[in-house]
């Protein structure tokens, strides 16, 4: 699978994970998130609210990152997306560097409001398109924003799943840890099992491959979404769309 068509793979599988949402929120450079979000609201009409930060035409919100705090805080936000540059597998993530604050090397971009959300948005997908021992590590350097909390801990948000380029791992909450749900074409069992730095759950008889994009999905993609997404990631639309 190219490149081209591996990103448009991962755009129909965010989508319908997006179906039952209202109101979804995309942060800044994230473009497949963005376009997921587009593609569901153009297929189903669902969800009716999409915001995409520096985004001209489709974002509503008119205060930026202030009023997506207080929609977050008020319950008006259904889906929002954190990645990190390490995730481990209580679903902590790292935003502010490798090794030991405040010496981190490199040093990453930061936090900024991401534990925040974590706790307000019920359903916060984790994406990160490298699966890596790098990336999906044992235990975060640093806890930018905890996955679980203490059950006294006032929390309606909290991480739903964790979407790779080779897999899909939902988040069980009871346990406190991933389970495997799906492998992406191209890659296998073993090949998650090699390059994952956390244990997991899986059925190691039957996990099921993840399915390919319905054709008519694409369409819409391709005729309606590239468009509208080209307003705020002119490069990515034209490095994986015909136009």
């Amino acid at each position: 699978m190219s490149d081209a068509s591996s990103k448009k793979a991962l755009i129909c599988f965010i989508a319908n994970l997006l179906r039952d949402c209202n109101h979804v929120a995309v942060g800044a450079s994230s473009p497949i998130p963005g376009a997921a979000a587009l593609l569901a609201k153009a297929a189903w009409s669902s969800p009716r609210h999409v915001n995409i930060l520096g985004s001209v035409k489709n974002n509503f919100l008119t205060n930026g990152s202030q009023e997506l705090f207080d929609c977050a805080a008020q319950g008006r936000i259904d889906a929002f997306f954190l990645g990190g540059g390490q995730i481990d597998g209580s679903a902590n993530i790292n935003l502010m560097g490798r090794g030991e604050y405040p010496n981190n090397t490199p040093r990453w971009p930061g936090t900024f409001g991401s534990a925040y959300l974590y706790f307000l948005i019920p359903k916060v997908i984790l994406f990160r398109e490298e699966h890596s021992r790098r990336v999906l590590v044992d235990t975060v350097d640093f806890v930018s924003a905890p996955g679980c909390s203490a059950p006294e801990t006032y929390r309606t948000g909290g991480p739903y799943g964790l979407l790779t380029n080779k897999a899909f791992f939902k988040f069980e909450k009871e346990k406190g840890c991933f389970s495997l749900k799906s492998i992406h074409a191209g890659s296998s069992l073993e090949d998650i099992l090699d390059n994952t730095g956390f244990d997991f759950l899986y059925d190691k008889e039957n996990t099921p491959a993840t399915p390919e994009p319905n054709p008519e999905l694409l369409k819409v993609l391709e005729n309606e979404v590239s468009v509208k997404i080209r307003d705020v990631y002119p490069q990515f639309s034209d490095t994986i769309f015909t136009h």
